[in-house]
Formats: structure tokens, C-alpha cells, sequence
């Protein structure tokens, strides 16, 4: 079965599975699935219970939800769906980084296979998008960067690879103070970061929203 033949809402709920355990790995929990989805628990359950019925996701009752290898290839394709229509509408259209994840939420649901290989090569095949975040391969290929959150890197010298794109707010303020994908920066012991020659103050949330190279581990 294609991606394109599962309803909206699977498509919907299989891609968020993968982004919520992209970064850190080990199962999701139904509850980090409906704040992600903005549906109630008791909804996200239900749909759920649908999946596992299709043989997209494993769940036990008060267990982690995680995907099979069927949810996974579906769940990549929406991925790369998602994200190359996010850097269409930055390279091509003019869009900030800040307004693409809604725009390509509604899209991505309509487009066909032929024109995102045509999107794709008119991009030049980009392997991450506007954000960091890697695009899987049309072979449903994942390229996860080795990174950390800035909150586990080594004070010193580091590279941004990835930005969340959960809170448009906090893009535009990392925009401003020039956090963006590839930025070198000299990550501190005290929540700042320099870039440019200047100091940025970082709370937690935002560490936990920047991935850099570098770790304690």
C-alpha cells in the first residue's frame, strides 16, 4: 500500500510517531502523542488502537508506541513529504523558516509521488531541510547527523545542525540572534552561547530546542 492511499489522520499520526522518537530514540508514550497531534489522550488512544489493527504500530496497554516496519516506511515517506515542501516554500516561494511547518502540514496530504520527485530535483536533492532536520531518501532511507541538544555539548567550539521548528516564536528569535543550521558557535558553561562576537542568554527550553555536534558523553 502507498502513503498516499492511508487516510489523512494515519498519515498524520505515523509521521509524528517518527518525529517525536527521530531525536531521542526508545518508544512514545500516547500522551506525548496527543500534545504533539492536539487531540485528546482518549482520541490519540483510539487512533492508536487503529494503527496497531493496520499493522503500522506495536503498543501494549500503558506501554510505548512504536512502529513497524510497514508504519516506518510511512511514516519516512510523509517525513520526506513534509520537509522537502518546507525548503520549496523557503527556496523557491520566499517563505521565513518560521511559517513553513503549517503550510507543509496542509500540503503534504495532497501532493502525489510525481510531484515531489520533481520537487526534489528542482531543489538539487537537499538531505536536510530548512530547520536541520534530516530528509529521508526516496528509498526510505533515514540521515540522522550526530548531535546533541546544546544543554549535553562540551563548552567550546561547536556546529548548530538541527533547530526545532515546534514554536514558531522561538525561530524567529533564534533568526535574530543568527542560530541557524551550520552556525559555528562557542557554547558556554553558563546557558549562553557566542555567535558573531556575541553573547546569547539561552533557558532551557531553548537549549533543548538547538542540537549542536559536540557532547559530554
Amino acid at each position: 500500500m502507498a502513503v498516499s492511499e492511508l487516510s489523512t489522520s494515519t498519515q498524520d499520526y505515523v509521521k509524528c510517531v517518527w518525529t517525536l522518537q527521530e531525536w531521542s530514540g526508545g518508544a512514545v508514550s500516547v500522551t506525548a502523542l496527543a500534545e504533539r497531534l492536539g487531540v485528546r489522550t482518549s482520541t490519540a488512544s483510539d487512533g492508536v488502537k487503529k494503527l496497531a489493527e493496520q499493522g503500522l504500530v506495536a503498543h501494549e496497554t500503558y506501554g510505548g508506541i512504536t512502529l513497524t516496519d510497514e508504519g516506518t516506511a510511512h511514516a519516512l515517506a510523509m517525513v520526506r513529504r513534509h520537509r522537502l515542501l518546507e525548503s520549496y516554500l523557503v527556496q523557491e516561494l520566499g517563505y521565513s523558516w518560521d511559517e513553513v511547518h503549517d503550510e507543509a502540514e496542509i500540503l503534504e496530504h495532497a501532493v502525489s509521488d510525481r510531484l515531489m520527485a520533481a520537487i526534489d530535483a528542482r531543489l538539487g536533492h537537499p538531505t536536510r531541510d530548512p530547520h536541520g532536520d534530516p530528509i529521508p531518501s526516496s528509498d526510505g532511507s533515514a540521515h540522522l547527523p550526530h548531535a546533541v541538544p546544546l544543554s549535553h555539548a562540551e563548552p567550546g567550539p561547536a556546529v548548530i545542525v538541527r533547530l526545532s521548528d515546534s514554536d514558531p516564536e522561538r525561530l524567529r528569535r533564534f533568526a535574530g540572534a543568527g542560530l541557524k543550521p551550520e552556525t559555528k558557535v562557542h557554547v558556554g558553561d553558563d546557558g549562553t552561547v557566542e555567535v558573531a562576537d556575541s553573547v546569547v542568554a539561552l533557558d532551557p527550553d531553548d537549549s533543548a530546542s538547538i542540537w549542536v555536534t559536540g557532547s559530554r558523553d
